[in-house]
């Protein structure tokens, strides 16, 4: 089996997917994104190798909290950067009836890779769940964001579509960065034509991560934005939801 490049498991998520949840963090990941909580999961090189064998193992010897509509998620980092591992982890996954979750930004989504989208392919027949976590609907703001396109990623949500993959979209919401009403009804516009679409996350911009930052010696690219007000929040979700309806009305689809 492929061993996964990981830089931490957690026991207990409950901010992963449905239910309580054991938590693979993977190591490495291409986009740089301003508001990031996790920058010491960058490095391609850093985290331990571990099979899957092992953290399976780990998964059950907890499994019994697990049970309760949980399961096993995947996050990093960014996961698709290491398709053998998850293939092989998830085949132990559904071997034992356990619901598999991968939350991704989907930056690492190639079409045009044959042998990519083949291993794509058998990887999302063994996948429950994928939390997509847009950054932004507009090309360029989504450069400015995370330093990478994000055409690929739009094209990855309508693949999981097209497959049947079950998808919970995750948006974070940055005062003065992610929060335009015009993008973020476009965003809703755009993901309201997903058939799969399960769930949305707004999420508020907090500023926890910052300690990580000082600790690696990086300057925090958003040392003067405030945390989202909660209350702005729901108002600012409510606009993604209208633009979901208004998708779902011009395409004559009630769900």
């Amino acid at each position: 089996m492929t061993k996964g490049r990981i830089h931490s498991l957690e026991s207990f998520g409950t901010v992963d997917g449905p239910g309580t949840r054991y938590v693979v963090f993977v190591q490495g990941c291409p986009m740089r994104c301003l508001y990031c909580h996790n920058p010491d999961t960058w490095a391609m090189t850093g985290g331990e190798l571990m099979e899957p064998e092992y953290i399976f193992e780990q998964y059950l010897h907890n499994e019994a909290f697990y049970r309760n509509g949980g399961g096993l998620t995947v996050t990093g980092g960014e996961p698709l950067m290491q398709v053998d591992f998850l293939i092989d982890l998830f085949t132990l996954c559904k071997e034992h009836g356990v619901h598999t979750c991968i939350d991704s930004s989907g930056i690492a989504y190639r079409p045009e890779n044959r042998e990519f989208i083949e291993k794509l392919d058998r990887l999302m027949k063994l996948t429950d769940l994928v939390m997509l976590d847009i950054k932004h609907i507009d090309p360029e703001m989504h450069k400015k964001i995370t330093g990478q396109p994000n055409d690929g990623i739009l094209a990855f949500a309508r693949y999981l579509s097209d497959k049947g993959v079950d998808i919970w979209i995750r948006h974070v919401i940055v005062p003065n960065l992610t929060d335009d009403d015009k993008y973020l009804y476009d965003l809703g516009y755009f993901i309201g034509g997903l058939k799969t679409l399960k769930a949305l996350d707004a999420l508020p911009y907090h500023t926890m991560g910052k300690p990580k930052y000082e600790k690696l010696g990086i300057e925090y690219p958003l040392g003067d934005t405030p945390p989202m007000d909660k209350k702005d929040l729901v108002a600012k979700k409510q606009v993604i939801l209208d633009g979901i309806k208004a998708r779902r009305k011009d395409d004559g689809v009630d769900r």
